[in-house]
């Protein structure tokens, strides 16, 4: 079988967020009379464990502060859409030549992300895509477990009526990118800021651009798996 879908995995595949993410979340943090700050190296380390609420609860603990954590993530959605709308963001090198490709050829496009349905169209707005470009757009309630458990791609997947060797996925992070590994699904590193030079799982192709002739490679990848 040939290769039927590209699934991108985060909107960080889509384009750099992280550090207006950083800033959203300072953001919050000073509205709710927390004396919080996260820089750039500290936060970098907190994307290791994905999930915004889990991050500030697990921040509130080792700070000995008790927080609304729900609340304040709410607050960081709102000012993260603030300043995606006042200061814009781009595609990330790449990704708008590959989703033009993938469209050409009639494949599947998805959008496996577990982040909040708002975000995610909060940033589709800013850029020059749309919901109407993917076949499948996740979010967080598409599965019990988020990454780096494999859920979503099998929510993705069964949706979509697809096996494994139909679908390349792309990646931002070693996390995100193990949730793949483990759906026993082709799968491509292409780290945003926060998590360049880091170790992916072993088998994740690395690259610091998106080119339509990934889809060259996966389909003999995919051809040679299903034989």
């Amino acid at each position: 079988m040939t290769l039927q879908a590209v699934f991108f995995g985060a909107i960080g595949t889509l384009a750099e967020t992280s550090e207006l993410q950083r800033r959203a979340y300072n953001m919050a943090f000073a509205a709710a009379d927390l004396d919080w700050v996260w820089d750039r190296e500290s936060y970098a380390r907190m994307l290791r464990e994905p999930g915004g609420k889990t991050r500030i609860r697990t921040y509130a603990e080792q700070a000995g502060d008790r927080v609304d954590a729900a609340a304040v993530h709410a607050a960081k959605q709102m000012y993260f859409a603030m300043l995606l709308a006042r200061e814009g963001v781009d595609l990330r090198p790449g990704v708008g030549d590959l989703i033009n490709a993938v469209q050409a050829r009639g494949l599947l496009l998805a959008l496996v992300t577990g982040t909040d349905a708002a975000q995610v169209d909060g940033l589709l707005a800013a850029l020059p895509i749309s919901r109407d470009d993917f076949d499948w757009v996740g979010d967080r309630t598409r599965a019990a477990r988020g990454k780096p458990a494999p859920d979503l791609y099998y929510a993705a997947m069964d949706d979509l009526g697809l096996l494994p060797h139909h679908v390349l996925v792309i990646e931002d992070t070693p996390e995100s990118a193990q949730a793949a590994v483990d759906a026993g699904l082709a799968t491509i590193g292409f780290a945003g800021e926060a998590a360049r030079g880091r170790a992916f799982p072993a088998g994740v192709e690395i690259v610091d651009r998106l080119d339509r002739d990934h889809l060259n490679r996966s389909s003999r990848a995919s051809v040679i798996a299903a034989e």
